[in-house]
């Protein structure tokens, strides 16, 4: 290594040559040229585009907001996206979701609304289109049977295994009480 590439105050990958860094790089930066930054503002420009194409990868907000045609409509409406689970976004209700399939969703319920759909078709035309997963709260049926009551069962079992050791330490303090007991019997008539 010359003395020259030894003082560069640039990491080895801005450099362009053959050093393990700019190996694991999708691209290799040109060469620099004595005293010159060229590939460090090569790479500082390609971030800063990466970073814009980006930002505009989905609106921030719903350009067009949801209207509606009287006070109760909205009640019904707000209840309903407060149940449904956005499929993107996984723990976040429809209501609270900003991803564009949550936008998507809120104007398909409203519009199932307005032709007279039950809150109960809409979760079904849903749960048929995604899956139970779009329920907070899935219905109980046989299949949805471990996922109310798993976590009793789990309570219960972490419940017994305590009892269990529990009850095998009394055992073994009383085993223990015992048998010294019975040694301390012995040692009664010997003075120390």
């Amino acid at each position: 290594m010359s003395g020259a590439e030894s003082k560069s105050p640039l990491p080895p990958f801005f450099k362009g040559g053959n050093s393990r860094a700019s190996s694991l790089l999708a691209f290799h930066l040109p060469p620099l040229k004595k005293g010159g930054r060229g590939g460090f503002a090569l790479a500082v420009a390609a971030l800063i585009l990466a970073f814009a194409l980006t930002l505009q990868a989905q609106p921030a907000n719903d350009p067009t907001p949801l209207r509606f045609n009287d006070r109760s409509e909205e009640v019904r409406f707000h209840d309903l996206v407060a149940e449904l689970r956005c499929v993107m976004c996984q723990n976040q209700s429809l209501a609270d979701s900003n991803a564009q399939i949550a936008h998507d969703l809120r104007r398909e319920v409203l519009q199932l609304m307005r032709q007279g759909k039950s809150d109960r078709e809409i979760k079904d035309f849903l749960v048929a289109r995604y899956g139970e997963f779009v329920l907070y709260r899935p219905q109980v049926e046989s299949k949805t049977w471990l996922l109310w009551f798993g976590p009793l069962l789990v309570l219960l079992a972490g419940g017994a295994v305590v009892a269990g050791v529990v009850r095998s330490r009394a055992r073994a303090a009383r085993a223990q009480g015992n048998a010294h007991t019975d040694s301390g019997n012995a040692d009664d008539n010997e003075e120390w």
